[in-house]
C-alpha cells in the first residue's frame, strides 16, 4: 500500500502541474482563445481512450505492467509538450497532453489495486489511504510549476513540462517494489457476468453516476479557476496557491474518509460530499477575492474526496475479481468522458458566460447526485425486509 501511495503522490504532482499550466499554456498558444482549455480536455480524451485497454492489460499481465506503461506515457507526453513550447505550436501541445492522458488513466487504477487484496471491511480505508498519497502533489506540484515555468529562457512553461519527466521516471522506479498477486488463470480467462447484468444493480448505477458527477463538477470549476483568477487580476502565484490548497482538500481528508465511511456509512459521507460541493458554489458566487477562490476550491476538494472515495468503495461491491477489468474500465471511461465534456465546455462557458454562470450550472447536476444517493438508500431499505 505504501508503494501505491507514493505513486499516487507522484501522479498528483503531474496532475497539479498540468492543471496549473495547461490552461495558461493553451491560452498563450491558442489561435482562438475559446480553445484555451482544449489541451486540458485532450488530457482526459487520452485517458478515456486508454483506460479500458489498460484495465484489460492489467487483468492479463498484472497491475505493475500497466502502471509502468503509464509512466512511459508520461515521459513521452511531457517531452512532446516541452517541444511544443519551443516550437510555439498549440497543436503539438495538444498532442503531448493527449499522450499524457495515458498516465492519468493508469494512475486511476492505484485505488482499485489497493482494494484488490484488502478485506471487505477494509476496502474503503485502503482506497482512502492510497489516495492520501496525493496530498504530496498538493504541495510539490504547484511549487514545481512556479519554480520551473521560467526555467527555460524564452520558452515560458517549457521547464514545467520537462520537470514531469523526472517525476515519471521516479514513479517507474518505485513500481519495482510493487507486489500484488496476479489473478489466477481461471479468473484471467473468465468473463463473468455480462456487463448489462452488472449495470442493472442500483449500487453500480449510483457508483458510476456519482463518480462522474464528482469529477465532472470538480473539473469544470478547477480547470477555469486559474483563468478566472488571472481575469480578476490576481497574480499567477495566487492561482498556484489556490490550486495547491484545492489538491490538499482533495486528498488530506483521505486519512480519515475510510474511517468515516465505516462509522457513518457510504451514503452519509457521499451526501456530505454533495453538500460541500454546494457550499463551494455558494462561496464562489459570493465574491472574487483570493479568499473566495481559496475557500471554494478547498471545499470543492473535500467534497470530491467524500463523493469519489464513496463511489469507488461502492463500485467494488458490484463485481467479482474476474469481472473487475470491464467494470472498473467502464466506470473510469465514463468518468473520463465526463471530464472531457466538463473541461472542454469550461473554456466556452467561461469565455461566453463568465465565472458565476459556470458555478450556477453545477447546482442542478449536484442535485441529481444527491437524489441518486437517496434512491440507493431507499432501494436497499426496501430490499432488507425481503432478504
Amino acid at each position: 500500500m505504501g508503494v501505491l501511495a507514493i505513486c499516487q503522490g507522484l501522479l498528483l504532482i503531474n496532475n497539479t502541474v498540468l492543471v496549473t499550466v495547461n490552461g495558461l499554456a493553451g491560452f498563450a498558444l491558442a489561435p482562438d482563445k475559446a480553445l484555451a482549455t482544449l489541451p486540458v480536455s485532450l488530457y482526459f480524451v487520452g485517458s478515456a481512450l486508454t483506460t479500458i485497454p489498460l484495465s484489460f492489460m492489467m487483468k492479463r499481465y498484472g497491475r505493475r505492467a500497466g502502471f509502468t506503461l503509464g509512466a512511459v506515457f508520461a515521459v513521452i507526453g511531457s517531452l512532446i509538450c516541452a517541444a511544443a513550447l519551443y516550437a510555439a505550436s498549440f497543436w503539438l501541445l495538444c498532442a503531448g497532453v493527449l499522450v499524457l492522458g495515458g498516465y492519468f488513466a493508469a494512475g486511476q487504477y492505484y485505488r482499485f489495486a489497493a482494494a484488490d487484496t484488502a478485506p471487505a471491511d477494509f476496502k474503503a480505508t485502503a482506497i482512502s489511504l492510497v489516495l492520501a498519497g496525493g496530498i504530496v502533489g498538493g504541495f510539490v506540484g504547484p511549487e514545481t510549476s512556479k519554480r520551473t515555468m521560467e526555467l527555460v529562457p524564452g520558452h515560458f512553461y517549457a521547464g514545467a513540462y520537462l520537470s514531469l519527466v523526472g517525476f515519471a521516471l521516479l514513479s517507474a522506479l518505485v513500481l519495482r517494489w510493487l507486489r500484488i498477486p496476479a489473478l489466477g488463470h481461471a479468473q484471467r480467462v473468465s468473463a463473468g457476468r455480462p456487463l448489462a447484468v452488472i449495470a442493472r444493480q442500483p449500487a453500480f448505477i449510483v457508483a458510476v453516476l456519482c463518480g462522474m458527477i464528482a469529477y465532472g463538477v470538480m473539473n469544470l470549476l478547477m480547470t477555469t479557476t486559474p483563468l478566472a483568477m488571472i481575469a480578476c487580476e490576481h497574480p499567477f502565484s495566487d492561482a498556484a496557491f489556490v490550486i495547491q490548497w484545492h489538491v490538499v482538500g482533495m486528498f488530506a481528508p483521505s486519512f480519515v474518509t475510510g474511517t468515516l465511511i465505516k462509522r457513518f456509512g457510504l451514503a452519509t459521507i457521499m451526501l456530505a460530499g454533495v453538500a460541500l460541493n454546494v457550499a463551494c458554489v455558494m462561496i464562489a458566487l459570493a465574491g472574487v477575492e483570493v479568499m473566495h477562490f481559496w475557500l471554494a476550491m478547498l471545499l470543492l476538494g473535500v467534497g470530491w474526496n467524500f463523493m469519489f472515495i464513496g463511489a469507488t468503495s461502492l463500485l467494488t461491491e458490484t463485481h467479482t475479481p474476474a469481472e473487475r477489468a470491464k467494470v472498473q474500465g467502464m466506470n473510469d471511461a465514463a468518468i473520463f468522458v465526463t471530464m472531457v465534456a466538463s473541461s472542454f465546455s469550461s473554456g466556452a462557458l467561461f469565455s461566453l458566460q463568465g465565472w458565476e454562470a459556470m458555478n450556477r450550472w453545477a447546482l442542478p447536476v449536484l442535485a441529481v447526485a444527491g437524489a441518486a444517493i437517496l434512491w440507493l438508500v431507499w432501494a436497499r431499505r426496501r430490499q432488507s425486509p425481503a432478504a
